[in-house]
């Protein structure tokens, strides 16, 4: 059965990491020491057959066995040395420090003799570090061997006393081996020093992790399980403390956050339930309103329907009155009680004759007459028509226009209709000193007016002013027919509703951003080229 807790588990993954990375590094070093102990050791033992060749030279061409003996014997007391021996070219052992075996042939396949025999390469052409050899004993014992060559020098083929041809490149060979027994024992007190001290490391290092891991990351789990226990018998007073600014520090913060969440909530849904009744009255006389208004809404529509229908009948004797009251005006001295009461019919005729002249332009619904016009040149003749009443209020108007838009397709006398509702709507939303920027651009990416519409290159114009801004609940409402959030008498509610009706049949669309107290931006967007077909009913603008 497994270990149940992180903190365990975490312990025991930890410790069979350490213990494999220690083992390895152990294997390493241990590897690499005995690696350097041989390659010292063999160094050792082949410059030592490289020294004894050259000091026994000159006995060897005096002919002089003996002294090659005793410096074989003094080399050989080396308590290091296993033994030394002299092989002819035969393969016969001449000398050695072991007297037996002086006289004996070597196989071979002997031991000493096989690493030169078993290639095709010559003797002499073996490389020194090939001339070593590591083997072991018949009673287990490890051993060092190294072959040295001794060559058939001139000196040596000329000596009066030796009888070898020229031709022979190898008169024999130097053969030390060397016991490898305090290398071995060495290598086993580094081991167990090494092992013994990665043990400590292990153990000091597993000690610090556990006071970490408890510090970092036991202790706040612990919290946040005893809160999760607490939170889900419904205790939402408690809170967790925040040990510090890692993740565990925020995931602790976040809790307290969420149970600071559910106390409030708590508090609402109690406070709600206890309210409920009244609220739901509340929501009920909401409704009743909501229902008002918009049967309200219905009846101002049929209402203006009525009205469009009626302006025809009024507007011949609003005619008339205006016509008879001009000439009435005009018999009465100035300054007198019946020119300033007639006056004031003609003003309230004038009025009304404004009222009926909206209604019926909003009830013809005329059909606009397009042809390529000047965009840029509509916006600037329809400016200057009330630049000057603006400026009178302290409103500057400001054009912004790109001199490089493409005609456009429209009717121009329609359009500045929709420039001029807009310019005066801005002008009545700045109650005291304001700006109103005109701005004309070609939209960057074609454009569709209305949703699953085929899109197409447009232009757009915008119109933007400082004044009071639009209501976000009257947003929705601005293009209704007789909709109006003037006062009384100020206003139709025709003006906008005319304008959208005009971009539309135009195949453009109209967008507005607002904000109460912030002022508002209406963009219009009209198409460039015309409908397949419409084009060729009218001609382009001079």
């Amino acid at each position: 059965m497994g270990p149940k807790t992180l903190k365990l588990k975490l312990g025991l993954y930890l410790a069979f990491a350490l213990a494999l990375a220690l083992l390895i590094f152990t294997l390493l070093v241990v590897r690499h020491q005995r690696d350097q102990l041989l390659q010292e050791a063999t160094s050792r033992v082949t410059q030592l057959s490289e020294m004894i060749t050259k000091s026994t030279r000159f006995a060897m061409l005096q002919n002089q066995p003996d002294y090659v003996h005793r410096i074989i014997e003094d080399v050989g007391s080396n308590q290091s040395i296993d033994r030394i021996r002299i092989f002819s070219k035969e393969g016969r052992i001449i000398d050695s420090t072991y007297a037996p075996e002086i006289g004996l042939k070597v196989d071979q396949k002997a031991e000493g003799c096989i690493r030169c025999h078993q290639t095709a390469r010559p003797l002499e052409q073996i490389s020194r570090s090939d001339k070593a050899r590591i083997f072991s004993a018949p009673g287990g014992k490890r051993l060092l061997g190294s072959m040295e060559v001794i060559r058939n020098e001139p000196s040596c083929s000329s000596a009066a006393c030796h009888q070898h041809s020229t031709d022979q490149p190898v008169l024999g060979v130097l053969d030390i081996v060397y016991s490898l027994d305090d290398i071995d024992r060495s290598m086993q007190r580094n081991v167990v020093i090494i092992v013994v001290l990665s043990l400590g490391f292990v153990v000091i290092v597993l000690l610090a992790i556990n006071f970490f891991v408890r510090r970092l990351i036991y202790v706040p789990l612990r919290d946040l399980k005893a809160g999760a226990r607490r939170l889900s018998v419904g205790d939402l007073e408690q809170t967790i403390p925040v040990r510090g600014e890692d993740e565990f520090g925020e995931l602790a913060a976040s809790f307290n956050s969420m149970t600071a969440a559910l106390r409030i909530s708590r508090r609402e849904l109690q406070e709600w339930g206890r309210t409920l009744e009244e609220k739901v009255e509340k929501r009920t006389r909401e409704l009743r309103v909501a229902e008002a208004e918009a049967v309200r809404g219905e009846k101002l529509a049929s209402v203006g329907l009525l009205a469009a229908g009626i302006a025809h009948e009024l507007n011949n004797p609003l005619t008339g009155i205006l016509t008879f009251s001009h000439l009435l005006r005009k018999k009465m001295p100035d300054g007198s009680p019946e020119a300033e009461d007639l006056d004031l019919v003609i003003r309230e005729t004038r009025r009304c004759a404004a009222i009926i002249r909206r209604l019926l332009d909003f009830a013809r619904e005329k059909a606009p007459e397009k042809k390529f016009s000047d965009l840029n040149q509509i916006i600037e003749d329809t400016v200057r028509i009330v630049e000057r009443p603006a400026n009178l209020r302290d409103i500057e108007i400001t054009m912004d226009l790109d001199r490089n838009l493409p005609p456009v397709w429209v009717d121009a006398d329609l359009i500045k209709q929709v420039i001029m509702n807009m310019l005066v709507n801005a002008q009545q939303a700045i109650e005291e000193k304001g700006d109103i920027t005109i701005r004309s651009r070609r939209v960057p990416e074609a454009m569709s007016a209305e949703p699953g519409a085929k899109p197409v290159p447009m232009v757009e114009f915008a119109i933007i002013d400082t004044g009071c801004g639009i209501p976000e609940q009257n947003l929705k409402r601005i293009f209704d027919p007789f909709f109006t959030s003037k006062e009384l008498g100020k206003g139709t509610g025709l003006g906008l509703s005319v304008s959208h009706g005009i971009v539309s049949a135009h195949g453009g669309t109209i967008k507005v951003e607002s904000a109460a107290g912030e002022g508002s931006t209406f963009r219009v967007f009209l198409p460039v080229q015309p409908p397949s077909g419409d084009a060729g009913s009218s001609g382009s603008e001079s």
